[in-house]
């Protein structure tokens, strides 16, 4: 059932209306083309490049941006069913949406992810005339989530959730129970936008389907609004201008050294070297580090190299050893050419873990941010929205962009096969459970080889190219003992080894 939110006006008058009308007032109005858009004369061919946006630069922003709104449904939005007997899995955390409360749980869990998507009209990226990733950043959006998500767990109170969550308005979905007649028979909730403490009228509701209890205050709201600097905090490290340490024009930057520019299509395997290489890079976090696997392995002792500073430090007093929080991303392919369906139920697994904060993958050249699943349908969160710019260096920037208020799923069997899975452990001993809680869900995947391993010793042991640790470039191989260790030079940083 497709029904229109309230607010799909927002979309098509914010976006569509509004920029093609400001477009066209900006062109000059000697021409018009023959499909009815008036276009600006042609830029002199001696201006430098890449020098300043022109007048059609900016217009194919504008174009690309409305268009692609269009094209990803933002302009007309649709509600996302939900099984009301089927648990909701969000971050390792289940809600069963059979009452009011559990609805309000689920809302609450959702809406306090970090959500990053293309923007417009930010600061031009270096070496280009690019203003917007629209259209080609998807894939480093995705990856900036997947980081949002570690900094939000390493920086914040367990389960902390977005005080100011309840205001947001516009967040549809609706509930169904399986096999009734009319899809929609099942019992709606109230919609998420119902303003909590508005003096907006609401819809009113059936008796028989007026919840008893919903609740306005949650135990830990005092503990979460004292966390809320941290919160905006950690949003200005993703903000679009030049100085932020992981905002696009850092990460673009860095993707440089593996031949990548602004305008290029990005991987999920470049793009976790490339977080671990900003995160290593910024002065903002000093007790986390990044692993990248290789090979589809977790070299422990790595991991352990990387965490562990007095093995780097043999001054440092033993009895107070300082071990760093890690985030793992682990690169994998699930399948050729489509997902394997025997992997389906170790990634749900996966899924379900609380140290896993997420996978970046999606569809062909269509990056997404899946953060949780119900049945047989994966749940994520959408970089395709174009949104504009938001300067973040202002005090008290409006922060309800940075949030989603539409949960949105797609079947297991249309994912990609190239991911990256994203796991946090703060200390040595969540490593340890990390490893063990892990294992165990690779050991459901039906095939005769997991998606990916944990190794007791260092890459180095197996001969490899590099390790995730400190590698930056292509996708080491393991190579047979007794071998030169002889390979070519790959260029494609998402090949990996098949088994």
């Amino acid at each position: 059932m497709n029904s229109i939110s309230p607010s799909a006006a927002q979309y098509i008058g914010g976006v569509m209306q509004d920029e093609l009308v400001e477009s066209r007032r900006q062109q000059p109005m000697e021409r018009q083309s023959s499909f009815g858009l008036r276009l600006p004369q042609v830029p002199d061919s001696s201006r430098e490049a890449p020098g300043e946006p022109d007048e059609m630069d900016k217009l194919k922003a504008k174009l690309m941006s409305a268009w692609n709104n269009v094209k990803y449904g933002w302009t007309v939005k649709s509600k996302t069913s939900f099984n009301k007997i089927s648990p909701v899995t969000v971050m390792g955390h289940s809600f069963l949406l059979n009452s009011e409360d559990e609805v309000e749980r689920f809302r609450l869990a959702f809406v306090s992810r970090i959500w990053l998507t293309y923007r417009r009209e930010f600061p031009q990226l270096e070496g280009s005339t690019w203003t917007t990733d629209c259209g080609w950043g998807c894939m480093l959006r995705s990856g900036q989530m997947l980081l949002a998500q570690g900094l939000l767990v390493h920086l914040l109170p367990k389960d902390w959730v977005w005080p100011d969550a309840q205001q947001l308005t516009d967040v549809d979905f609706e509930l169904f129970r399986p096999r009734s007649p009319v899809r929609a028979g099942g019992v709606p909730i109230p919609s998420f936008g119902s303003p909590r403490g508005s003096n907006t009228p609401e819809k009113s509701l059936p008796s028989d389907q007026v919840p008893k209890s919903s609740p306005r205050k949650r135990p830990e709201c005092v503990r979460d609004r004292q966390a809320e600097p941290i919160h905006c905090k950690l949003l200005t490290w993703f903000g679009d201008h030049p100085l932020a340490p992981f905002g696009v024009h850092q990460l673009v930057e860095i993707g440089k050294s593996s031949g990548k520019k602004a305008g290029d299509w990005y991987g999920p395997s470049i793009v976790a070297h490339i977080l671990r290489k900003a995160v290593a890079k910024s002065s903002v976090i000093q007790n986390l580090a990044v692993y990248v696997a290789q090979d589809c392995t977790v070299y422990k002792k790595d991991v352990v190299r990387l965490c562990d500073e007095s093995l780097s430090n043999a001054s440092s007093d033993l009895s107070s050893q300082i071990w760093k929080s890690v985030i793992i991303l682990v690169p994998v392919r699930l399948g050729g050419e489509a997902l394997n369906p025997s992997y389906i139920e170790c990634v749900k697994n996966i899924l379900k873990l609380e140290c896993c904060i997420g996978i970046i993958g999606g569809k062909p050249k269509h990056s997404l941010f899946f953060i949780g699943f119900q049945d047989e349908q994966l749940l994520y969160l959408d970089p395709h929205y174009c949104q504009p710019v938001v300067d973040v260096t202002q005090v008290n920037f409006s922060l309800e962009s940075f949030h989603c208020s539409s949960p949105k799923k797609m079947p297991f069997s249309r994912m990609d096969p190239s991911c990256t899975i994203g796991f946090y452990a703060k200390n040595k001993k969540d490593f340890e459970s990390l490893c063990s809680a892990v294992s165990v869900a690779l050991s459901s995947s039906k095939e005769k080889y997991p998606i990916f391993t944990f190794v007791e010793g260092q890459g180095q042991d197996y001969r490899l190219e590099g390790h995730g640790s400190n590698h930056s470039g292509s996708a080491a191989h393991i190579l047979p003992p007794g071998k030169l260790g002889k390979s070519n030079d790959r260029r494609n940083s998402d090949e990996f080894v098949f088994l």
